[in-house]
Formats: C-alpha cells, structure tokens, sequence
C-alpha cells in the first residue's frame, strides 16, 4: 500500500504550526492521526498503518480495548472527577492497592498518582531526599525521565532538554550507561560490569560522597537509547553499592513496565527490587495517569501535600488502569510479549543477514533497537519516512536506530507484514 491521501493532513499541520509551540512536538514524520484500532492506525484522510510505535509504548493492550473503553465510559458517566488531594474516590484506592501487590519484592508498597511520567520521576527526587535527607541523585547519560524541569535535569539524552532552561535542579549528576556495546576488545561481560562499578566507587572516594547521595535512579532498559540493557552482574553491584552506602536504589518502569520486555517490569529481568519506581504510559493505556510506587517506610516520610495535585488520579484515568492491568493479566501479555518478540527478533535479524547495514538487533520481548550506526542517520529517516508512506508507523531514535515497540496484542501477520515493508524500503534506499 501506498499512502497518496494527504490533503486533511497537510491542512492540520499547517493550523498545528500557526498555534502549537514547537517544544512540545519531537517531529518525525507528518501523521494525524484520526482512530486505531489494536495494532492498527488510520489518519485523518483515511490512510491505514500498521503500528510499531504503540504511541511510545503508551498502548500496551491495544489501541481501543473494548474493556477500557467501557470503563472509561461507565466512570464518565458516574464521576469525571473530584479533586483526590482532598478526598477519596474507590478506583484510586483499589489501584492503588493493586500496584503495591504488582511491585517487585515482599516489602509493602504504597502509591503516589501524578499524571504524567515526568512527575512520577519528580516524586523519586522529593520522596528520595525526604526519606535519606541527602541532596544528591544521581542518573545515568542517555537517559530519558521525561520533560519538565525536574525530569529533565535527571534525563540526558538531548541537550535542547537542557539548552536555554537554566539553571536545572542542583545536585543532580549522570553517570555512563553500562552500555555493553561500549566494551573493550576482547573484554567480557563479567569484567565491563566490575570496569563501571570500579569507576562508581573511585567517583564515591573522589568526587561525590557516597554519604550525600539519596539515590540513583536507572532505566533497567534504557528505551529511548535504543533498548539498552546492562549486565546482570552491573545491576546487582550497583544494587548492593546502594545497600551498603545507604543509598535508595529506584527505577524508571515508565517506557518498559506493563510487560513490554516480556516481563512485567524491566527490573524483573535481574530480580531485584527497587525501593522507588516510576510507572506511567501503558499504566493507564495513554490516559494522563502516572504513579511512584515505593516501599511503604519511604512513602510515608514526604509530608503531605508535598506530591499532590488537583487532577491526580482522576478517576476516569484509574478506572481505565484497572481495565488495562485486568487485560495484561487475561490475555498474559508479558509472555506474550516474550514470544512474539522472539519471532521479531528473527525477522529482523534475517533482515540484518540480508542488508549488512543493519549494525546491530536489539530486542527484549516486543521492544527492539534496529542499529545503523551513527553514520546512517540519513538512511534511517529516509526508511522511517519511506515506511509512513507505505503504510507503517516506525520511528527513529537516536537519529539512527528505528524504535519497534508495537501494542502487544499484534498479531504475527502485521509484524511479518511491517517487516516486509521495511525489507522493501531497504531495497530501495540502500
């Protein structure tokens, strides 16, 4: 299929650039989208895509699942909202409930709403050092904790993010990913985690004391870096660094919680648990609903109204993350995540055998980095747009590796489907 309709598109666009501030959009290519379906996408001219993007892994369950539909109309028509920082509503308190019994580990968990996943990473900082009274967090380089100032001071993934702004939230400092990409010749796994362990505890002896750091906070998969994942042994190093030097070690479940990685949190994949989680987009199938789930000792020493906020579990947005954690568990979507992206997997790296280009294939269940390298930045938006024009929703990130996060509910036709329209574009492009 090829997409010729384009006149609605290009009219929207242009009202869009009259009145919309350009800080708010990371353009890729133009879609409007007008209603989707499961893994299926129609614009505003009627043009259909297969999606590979999931909105940024903010649809999990499917576009339109008719079980969060329905709860999101039956709350409307009960209670669009009433303010939560105030008083009480059932669906927050069982969502509640519910995310505290989901959350890694046998410590008991309590729940803080917020709406977006940029203040969810915010929540970490505030309730780290008001548990710790330390001032320092520390994240990690490439990045991503969302947009505003606190979230963004804490990313490093983009210097606009930073550029202009200051200045940022203070004693907030970025360590190197344990990319192991970045390995030495010849050096294994095992040695590349102690190497970047090492380099952490001469920064603790020489720069910044153990002693006033509240946390570090790591993406278990960095998404938006291309599906990074670090040794098992890094993580639980780091893990004990932290246990040893009283420091809170909290994650950021937003991009790859809700079985995205084939498990149901990133973090699972090293069986450890966080004192602090971030969770956000699939939690409430796209609805403005975001959360920090901590252990409850934690929790309990911000003061209160230090993390609340007028619109903060609204009750439409908590009706609609029950429906989607009912639908993760009824239609075992981590495990279904797990197999389908093994399918992927090597669909595309029979796409690699076949275009050497391809630099590397990264996937984590359904959740793919398809690396060209940093000098095919070019091919890869001319793939990425030559994919949109033929019908498949699929992005870059980092200029130069295409982001394959479909909803989980894809079927095994559209991903050979969507693959074969990436096959044609390479024919064509490379």
């Amino acid at each position: 299929m090829v997409v010729k309709n384009t006149h609605e598109r290009q009219r929207l666009i242009a009202l869009d650039h009259q009145y919309v501030a350009p800080a708010g959009r990371v353009t890729k290519f133009d879609l409007v989208v007008d209603h989707a379906k499961n893994a299926t996408v129609w614009d505003a001219d009627g043009n259909k895509y297969i999606d590979f993007l999931a909105s940024a892994s903010a649809v999990n369950v499917g576009h339109g699942n008719p079980h969060v539909v329905q709860a999101i109309q039956e709350q409307a028509a009960k209670l669009v909202h009433y303010i939560s920082g105030y008083f009480y509503h059932e669906p927050a308190i069982r969502l509640a409930q519910q995310l505290a019994e989901l959350a890694p580990g046998q410590t008991p968990k309590k729940v803080s709403f917020s709406t977006s996943g940029s203040e969810a990473a915010e929540g970490i900082i505030k309730f780290a050092r008001s548990y710790t009274k330390r001032p320092i967090i520390l994240s990690f380089q490439n990045s991503w904790h969302g947009t505003t100032l606190g979230a963004a001071s804490l990313s490093a993934i983009d210097p606009n993010m930073h550029k202009a702004i200051g200045p940022l939230v203070p004693d907030i400092y970025h360590l190197p990913y344990p990319d192991p990409q970045k390995r030495n010749a010849g050096e294994s796994q095992e040695a590349f985690a102690q190497r970047y362990l090492a380099s952490l505890q001469d920064l603790f002896a020489h720069d910044i004391p153990a002693s006033e750091v509240a946390a570090i906070l790591i993406e278990p998969i960095q998404g938006d870096a291309g599906i990074i994942m670090p040794p098992v042994t890094y993580m639980k190093g780091l893990y004990q660094l932290c246990r040893k030097n009283g420091i809170l070690f909290c994650t950021d479940e937003i991009n790859q919680g809700f079985g995205r990685s084939g498990k149901y949190w990133a973090i699972d994949h090293f069986d450890l648990e966080p004192d602090l989680m971030a969770v956000g987009k699939s939690l409430a199938s796209g609805m403005p609903l975001s959360a920090v789930i901590g252990k409850a000792e934690i929790m309990d020493t911000l003061a209160s109204p230090a993390n609340a906020t007028t619109t903060a579990a609204n009750p439409i947005c908590c009706a609609a993350a029950l429906a989607t954690l009912s639908e993760i568990e009824a239609q075992h979507l981590p495990e279904r995540s797990l197999r389908l992206g093994k399918i992927a997997q090597a669909l595309f790296l029979q796409l690699q055998h076949e275009f050497p280009v391809i630099r590397a294939v990264r996937m984590v269940g359904l959740n793919g980095g398809i690396d060209f390298g940093p000098k095919q930045a070019d091919l890869v938006a001319a793939l990425s747009n030559y994919c949109f024009e033929h019908g498949l929703i699929v992005i870059s990130t980092m200029d130069h590796i295409l982001r394959f996060q479909p909803p989980l509910v894809i079927t095994e036709e559209e991903l050979h489907h969507g693959i074969q329209i990436i096959r044609s574009g390479l024919q064509k492009l490379v």
